[in-house]
């Protein structure tokens, strides 16, 4: 389940960059019962590519819903932009 969420992300973050419709780039990390993930991730908002990086770096570190939840409302602990 949880590899099929990120492989579902990553193909909409392929497809959302290759329509040109992102304009802001950044990577983003997250530290979820002490593990980080870090995920570069893209969005027409800083706050849309936060989501879409807490979703992939959460689908990793999350065992099952609760935490996965937990997990993507937690906040970033690291972020470096590149504003298009």
């Amino acid at each position: 389940m949880a590899v099929g969420a990120l492989v579902a992300g990553l193909l909409a973050l392929i497809v959302y960059s290759s329509l040109g419709l992102a304009r802001v780039t950044g990577e983003i990390c997250f530290t979820f019962n002490g593990r980080t993930e870090c995920r570069v991730a893209s969005g027409s908002t800083r706050e849309e590519a936060i989501r879409t990086a807490a979703e992939m770096a959460c689908s990793t570190m999350a065992a099952g819903m609760t935490d996965r939840i937990n997990c993507t409302q937690s906040r970033p602990t690291r972020t470096s932009w590149n504003v298009e």
